[in-house]
């Protein structure tokens, strides 16, 4: 029996045991300007979109600057831009699922 694909609010709400802050290794350094001994915090999806929902109508945000929010928020060097912009992915279709399944926001997302 095939399993059911899970929504893209499903997947922005699973958090997957993160957010998560971790050294920097010697395969990893140099990448993104880092050194060994930096840190990066791969964001939990949730995270990365409530910073989406902040960002003013007719704004922009890039994910460096998600990235360096995320930073600063969990006290890390850098966040990972990978999973920063899977995230935004994640959230942007979820956002977009909403209006399609006639679905009301969810509430706790954020509210906005």
């Amino acid at each position: 029996m095939l399993k059911k694909r899970k929504s893209w609010q499903e997947k922005l709400m699973d958090n997957k045991d993160l957010p998560k802050v971790e050294k920097i290794t010697p395969k990893m350094a140099g990448r993104w300007g880092t050194k060994v001994g930096d840190t990066v915090v791969i964001p939990a999806p949730i995270e990365v979109d409530e910073i989406m929902k902040k960002v003013p109508k007719g704004k922009l945000i890039t994910i460096n600057e998600i990235c360096a929010i995320l930073a600063q928020k969990h006290g890390a060097t850098i966040g990972c831009p990978i999973t920063t912009g899977i995230f935004a992915r994640i959230a942007a279709e979820a956002a977009a699922e909403v209006p399609a399944e006639g679905k009301k926001i969810l509430l706790l997302i954020g509210g906005h």
